[in-house]
């Protein structure tokens, strides 16, 4: 397994534009998205990233959003995602979608995502799924230097383990778009659906959603107590005294 870390510098998209098929990911992670929304709460979220901007967000219950990105033009906050301006603990959820495929140090990048994470915020992850016709399609020479397929692409129980390590608990993982095609999309739905549940790991996307957990530490009372250990000579030898001081 390579390293996630990567040395070369990666190109990021920052409109669903620059991606082939970009517009139909969009709306297919949207659906999702919409689902989620209202299930969110709290008072501050962060869109992390141009191509999270783009997605909206209007039936969230969390009000104040912040855009975060530096070329995309919805953006309201410039800066970069390694070091991020807020203090710790600012956002109740936080929306990646397709930042780890294109980030040169995904390990370092949750880190600080975990940083300005409330406890029991909510994470959504979105991604391209290596084990999928689009994750073969970069092993092409004439595609693997353009997007989509130019980013590092992480599986799903990847993407779980990382989250694991920093105390997040997956609440949902979905993988879908077995057939990343376009045009006659209704035919390759119905296909997709008619295979079942078996064929969902060869998705071509996913879409994650954890739930940053804090477990309090809790100090447990041993059930075992010492005993006592009888000592019969000391007893003796005090009532013998006893006697000759007596007498």
């Amino acid at each position: 397994m390579k390293p996630a870390r990567s040395k070369k510098k990666l190109e990021q998209p920052h409109s669903w534009s620059q991606l082939k098929n970009g517009q139909w990911v969009s709306d297919s992670i949207q659906t999702r998205i919409d689902e989620w929304c209202p299930k969110l709460f709290g008072y501050h979220l962060l869109k992390l990233g141009g191509l999270s901007c783009e997605l909206t967000s209007f039936n969230c219950n969390i009000q104040h959003q912040v855009n975060l990105d530096i070329h995309n033009p919805l953006h309201n906050v410039i800066a970069d995602s390694f070091d991020l301006p807020f203090l710790e603990k600012s956002f109740d959820a936080v929306l990646m979608a397709h930042q780890l495929d294109y980030c040169r140090d995904p390990h370092r990048l949750l880190r600080e995502v975990d940083r300005v994470m409330m406890d029991d915020g909510y994470l959504v992850i979105t991604g391209f799924n290596p084990l999928s016709l689009t994750g073969l399609a970069s092993l092409m020479p004439w595609r693997k230097n353009n997007l989509p397929w130019s980013g590092r692409m992480y599986t799903p129980g990847r993407i779980k383990d990382w989250l694991g390590l920093l105390n997040y608990q997956v609440i949902e993982c979905d993988s879908y778009a077995l057939f990343p095609m376009q045009r006659y999309r209704t035919m390759w739905t119905w296909l997709e659906n008619s295979l079942g549940e078996w064929s969902s790991p060869m998705g071509s996307l996913y879409f994650i959603v954890a739930r940053k957990r804090t477990y309090p530490l809790k100090l447990l009372k041993p059930h075992w107590q010492l005993k006592r250990k009888l000592t019969p000579l000391g007893v003796n030898y005090n009532v013998k005294n006893r006697h000759q001081n007596s007498d």
